[in-house]
């Protein structure tokens, strides 16, 4: 059965601008966590007070998750510091928002579990669940303890935080640390139980942040081709530490490095004081410092361009005083660029020292300038630190795992175990121990106390049956999520038809499909040849010219280290291909750069392309003639309904050929020199 799950992140919405002074890391872990789960089959609704008059109150956002506004006066932004007397109009919308589908449905609770986001969100996990007893997760993303002790008067939060964060800690089912340090922080600061806590990091989407080529980048972003660069990127806060990069910078000139700083977010598109106090700050450092032609504010930026500012620039920097996690460094690293940052935080976790880029003191200008300057002088350990860094980021950071982590979580807290009394009445109970029925029959036991209870009289009149193990929950949601997928990928059928009509006059107007693709993809372009050049469901006819470009190694071995391996398909296009051939290319992403240029030069060539593709597409979407794009962003899941879609052209091809060669009653049918025997019954 679905499972529904309740997002709640009171001041910071998936829909909200990147770059802000409350818009940053938490929006894009409650919006990527809200993607994720949805894939593998979750349903899941996003809390978050509307702060703007012209916001509609539920909004149908991506992949049916729905956000839901809540009207916690007043319409409009409010500083998250002075969000808290807000909070318990917050909580009754919320608590009437599942009262009303109680009185509907007369069953359960609409919401399976509650994840809070930050100290105010959970209080409101915290009553729903003393009222409704729904269990409730919490990512803190920031402590409030921590952050007093770093910024002292500075930290305008009411001291009222720190006993709500005390109860929250209590009464939570589970709490997720971002970071080791964020654990040793609760266990503390907050005397959190050790077993209530998971480690899980925040990630980035692997088909929102690669590596670009940097010529492109930078022409994508109108910047000069040869120029150094060092990049900040993130919100303009004080507590975030850009003062000490503009200082760092200003220090460069005794190492005779000749760079220019990159300052990205803000309010606003264009840069602006007014509406960002903390830019007008920063250029008063920088003129102070002497470097202020050498720095460049661009204002806020959307996500769609952030990953051409991480390619095309050579250091990104990170220097904030205390970071519970910090999203930015691991997203520069999945772009290849090695990252320096403070160490603290969860800054300290995902740069691994001298192996993706340093960690440096905070507020410390001295040793970030030396820093940089030593990469400048060694480009090669630069660019090792750039592969190394993208590694890194791939097998520990993407929101795949992180999602996969979470709902691990959810599922230790959702996990019910069965009991059956001796007259064989059933009753649950929940791992998260909520009470029973209170009833005499019923004898409470918590999960904790089951060996204990084992031995006396009482228990032995009921039987444990044994609860899933994490292996099967594991099988179960991956078999959820590929359905979910399928189920959606309903939509592309009249896609495939149009692919498969002209496969089908390709091949009946004597041309061949060459078909290629990386990795998995180009096996499954040879599965795909094979099944043509073989039978797949007609038992009685020739084979269908198709050729698969990934099977000569030789070939492909020697003009990738003689060229280069983004030319080995192009190569075979502008050999092989023929007028009315057609060209076939399978990836995930779309971005591989070998198939692009295969594209360019078919399209060069006026030979018809078809990209079979997931996610948005990719580049290679906008090269292609036809395209069949399967509505998903995990890499898995795309695959497998690639295959799906792959056997399904197999067979709508033979029967096209077949119903077009008894249509016109004729014996046999040339297609590309091969012949089609036509068995009439």
């Amino acid at each position: 059965m679905t499972k529904f799950i309740a997002l709640i992140s009171e001041h910071a919405s998936p829909l909200g601008t990147f770059g802000g002074v409350d818009s940053g890391g938490q929006n894009v872990y409650v919006g990527q966590l809200a993607k994720h789960l949805t894939g593998m089959g979750y349903k899941v609704d996003v809390f978050t007070r509307r702060d703007r008059h012209d916001l509609p109150e539920i909004i149908q956002w991506i992949d049916g998750i729905r956000i839901i506004n809540v009207p916690a006066d007043p319409p409009k932004y409010v500083r998250k510091e002075d969000l808290l007397p807000y909070m318990e109009e917050f909580t009754g919308y919320v608590l009437n928002f599942c009262k009303e589908d109680l009185s509907t449905s007369g069953d359960s609770a609409k919401y399976d579990l509650i994840h809070a986001n930050f100290f105010m969100s959970a209080l409101v996990a915290a009553e729903i669940k003393r009222i409704l007893s729904i269990p409730f997760v919490v990512t803190f993303h920031a402590l409030g303890r921590v952050r007093r002790s770093i910024q002292g008067n500075a930290d305008e939060f009411p001291d009222e935080r720190f006993a709500i964060e005390d109860r929250i800690v209590a009464e939570a089912d589970r709490i997720i640390a971002e970071c080791p340090q964020d654990e040793q922080d609760l266990l503390n600061l907050y005397n959190a139980k050790p077993e209530k806590i998971a480690i899980i990091p925040c990630g980035f989407d692997a088909a929102e942040f690669w590596q670009v080529e940097k010529t492109t980048a930078r022409q994508m972003l109108g910047l000069p081709s040869h120029e150094n660069l060092i990049l900040q990127l993130g919100r303009l806060v004080p507590r975030k530490g850009v003062d000490t990069v503009i200082r760092a910078f200003g220090l460069l000139k005794q190492y005779g490095i000749q760079t220019k700083l990159l300052i990205v977010g803000g309010e606003s598109e264009e840069p602006d004081p007014r509406l960002t106090p903390e830019i007008a700050r920063l250029q008063a450092i920088a003129i102070d410092e002497g470097v202020a032609s050498g720095v460049t504010f661009t204002g806020r930026r959307c996500r769609e361009t952030l990953k051409y500012y991480y390619t095309v620039t050579d250091v990104f920097m990170t220097t904030p005083l205390y970071e519970p996690f910090g999203i930015t460094p691991v997203e520069a690293m999945a772009c290849g660029t090695p990252a320096i940052g403070s160490n603290v935080g969860g800054i300290k976790f995902t740069i691994a020292d001298g192996e993706t880029g340093y960690l440096v003191p905070p507020n410390d200008p001295d040793a970030i300038a030396e820093r940089i300057a030593y990469l400048y002088k060694h480009p090669q350990v630069r660019h090792r630190l750039g592969l190394q860094a993208i590694q890194r980021a791939h097998d520990l950071f993407t929101w795949k795992h992180v999602a996969s982590a979470v709902a691990d979580i959810y599922e230790n807290v959702l996990d019910i175990t069965q009991w059956v009394n001796s007259t064989g009445e059933v009753w649950q109970v929940k791992s998260n121990l909520q009470s029973l029925p209170n009833q005499s029959k019923y004898k409470l036991i918590e999960t904790s106390q089951l060996h204990e209870a084992r031995n006396t009289r009482e228990f032995s009149n009921y039987h444990l049956l044994p609860s899933s193990h994490p292996s099967l929950r594991r099988i179960e949601q991956n078999f959820v999520a590929a359905i979910a997928v399928m189920e959606k990928s309903r939509a592309i059928a009249p896609a495939i038809v149009e692919v498969a009509e002209a496969i089908s006059t390709c091949f009946a107007n004597g041309g061949k499909v060459l078909v290629c693709g990386n990795g998995g993809s180009a096996a499954d372009a040879q599965h795909f040849a094979a099944e043509f050049i073989g039978r797949f469901r007609c038992s009685q006819r020739q084979g269908l010219p198709v050729m698969a470009l990934t099977a000569d190694s030789a070939f492909l071995s020697a003009w990738a280290n003689d060229v280069g391996y983004e030319y080995v398909f192009s190569r075979q296009v502008e050999t092989f291909a023929q007028p009315g051939d057609l060209l076939l290319g399978i990836s995930t992403s779309g971005r591989s750069r070998n198939l692009i240029e295969a594209f360019k030069t078919a399209r060069q060539t006026c030979i018809k392309s078809i990209a079979l593709l997931g996610g948005d597409g990719g580049e290679l979407l906008a090269h292609s003639d036809l395209a069949v794009v399967v509505p998903a962003t995990d890499t898995q899941r795309i695959q497998e309904v690639q295959h799906i879609v792959l056997h399904i052209l197999c067979e709508l091809v033979e029967e096209q050929l077949k119903e077009g060669r008894q249509g016109e009653g004729e014996e046999k049918l040339n297609v590309g020199h091969w012949e089609w025997d036509v068995v009439n019954k």
